[in-house]
């Protein structure tokens, strides 16, 4: 199946979540709109709509949620890109709707129209989930971007208390289980040994690094 890497952020780099009832939403959003069917205009009707039949639009291998941007790692139902899209301007959409209303603002949250990368040559293939997981490490870890993280326990420590990813359920935690599709990442990830034995190799070398960030180029 086709996988794309696919990104935005808001607006002038603002801040798309002020607080851990933004993130809920946003995740449960990822939930929601990946349905071909019609989302209520009510969020909170999650559990009803939750028991019927559902038409997913996309397959979720991977994501993350920052501040003020998101990474996801998909793949379109039936290899249709306008499942992609439909699903997309739904997500954007729909939670610019709801953060607009909420803190009284009016106008774009999203900086134009989301990125999308296809997946397409195998250093990237093996690169992309790490990269998406890392993005967490910039709150106290910045600098495992260029590979000079020395401490790589407390790398370990700052991912395993990050909520906003698919990084825990990949590590034996079920954190959002319901938005993942996992059967293509796991035999790429494996254990969590090995996770951790990759992450340090990305974060304290400077050419797994390097790899790591032309990720978005």
């Amino acid at each position: 199946m086709d996988m794309y890497h696919v990104f935005n952020r808001g607006v002038d780099k603002r801040a798309v979540v002020l607080n851990d009832g933004d993130r809920q939403r946003f995740v449960r959003s990822l939930f929601l709109f990946n349905d071909r069917n019609s989302t209520p205009n009510a969020i909170t009707k999650a559990a009803k709509e939750q028991s019927k039949k559902r038409d997913q639009l996309v397959y979720i291998h991977a994501w993350c949620l920052m501040k003020n941007h998101y990474h996801l790692l998909l793949s379109p139902a039936e290899d249709d890109p306008n499942n992609l899209s439909l699903f997309m301007k739904k997500l954007n959409m729909g939670y610019a709707k709801f953060f607009n209303e909420k803190y009284d603002r009016s106008g774009a949250l999203w900086q134009g129209k989301y990125k999308k990368i296809l997946i397409t040559k195998s250093p990237h293939y093996d690169h992309i989930p790490y990269y998406i997981h890392l993005n967490p490490l910039d709150y106290s870890l910045k600098q495992w971007r260029n590979g000079s993280v020395s401490d790589t326990k407390k790398a370990y420590a700052a991912l395993e208390r990050y909520r906003w990813s698919s990084y825990l359920d990949y590590n034996e935690v079920h954190n959002f289980p319901s938005i993942l599709y996992t059967k293509e990442l796991e035999e790429v990830l494996g254990s969590s040994r090995n996770q951790k034995a990759t992450i340090a190799r990305i974060i304290s070398d400077i050419d797994e690094a390097a790899a790591s960030a032309a990720i978005e180029t």
